[in-house]
């Protein structure tokens, strides 16, 4: 009797996997670290462990000089997001996309394709993020690797991991242009912070980055809100993901904020 449940609990463990590999976009299936997430799952997990044996293997060694690296890839990254914020500009705005209510175009129509494929780029470049915290770790600067930290990049790889196996486009097209804004005023302020300590007084501007970041989780919070009560041929439950995520993100960066800048702020005047 055991053995038959213990078999039927895996069977339906298989067919919800089987669900999850086939229920997805076909345009999208076929492209890398999409058609499955046990790829994205072992990235996630090698990310965890260099976070937890990292910092140990660093403790008796020296900070490594990435000065060069790090210019070159905040730099880089400027582009990558300067690029995806063009690509999902122009692919929505020539898709004549509604900001209030846009279903999933699943046809491989030309615009289609452009869209999802910005999307592809945009799911890849949260896999290429979860270098900065390497970085961290190989200056040892651990003070960095924060909860918000670690929080914010292992759950992106997997909330875009759904976004582009599932809903390629449609209404998930505006965090992705607000999230490339950001990022290429993030990646910049980054690749000039990565000059030196001569760098600095041009670099009075953190604190309004901050704000920034904060203004595009209220934009995706407000946007999806209205979307989950519209009467809009969208996904539910992508958008109570996307809200409980975004609000769990104004939490954790109003936080940061508070104790970054007014609580120091505070302390100064006593």
């Amino acid at each position: 009797m055991f053995g038959l449940r213990a078999l039927t609990t895996w069977q339906k463990l298989q067919l919800f996997y089987r669900g999850i590999l086939e229920n997805g976009d076909k345009k999208t299936d076929s492209w890398p670290l999409v058609y499955s997430p046990v790829p994205i799952s072992c990235i996630f997990l090698c990310y965890l462990v260099i976070i937890w044996v990292g910092p140990k293997l660093m403790a008796k060694r020296q900070p490594v000089n990435l000065k060069p690296v790090l210019i070159v890839y905040n730099f880089a990254m400027v582009c990558l997001s300067a690029y995806m914020f063009y690509e999902f500009t122009a692919s929505s705005w020539l898709a004549q996309y509604s900001l209030l209510c846009q279903p999933v175009d699943y046809s491989d129509s030309p615009l289609a394709m452009r869209m999802a494929r910005v999307c592809w780029w945009f799911y890849f470049s949260k896999v290429i993020e979860l270098s900065d915290t390497i970085f961290f770790i190989l200056r040892k600067k651990n003070s960095q690797l924060t909860f918000l930290h670690v929080y914010h990049h292992a759950t992106m790889i997997f909330n875009w991991w759904a976004g582009v196996k599932y809903v390629a486009g449609g209404q998930s097209f505006l965090i992705g242009l607000i999230n490339s804004l950001v990022h290429i005023v993030m990646y910049l302020y980054y690749g000039l912070a990565a000059f030196g300590p001569s760098m600095s007084k041009y670099l009075w501007w953190k604190r309004y980055l901050t704000s920034l970041q904060l203004l595009q989780f209220f934009i995706v919070t407000i946007h999806t809100t209205y979307n989950l009560f519209a009467d809009c041929d969208f996904p539910d439950s992508m958008n109570m993901v996307v809200l409980a995520y975004s609000l769990s993100l104004i939490a954790l960066f109003s936080n940061f904020y508070y104790h970054s800048y007014l609580a120091k702020k505070k302390n100064k005047k006593t």
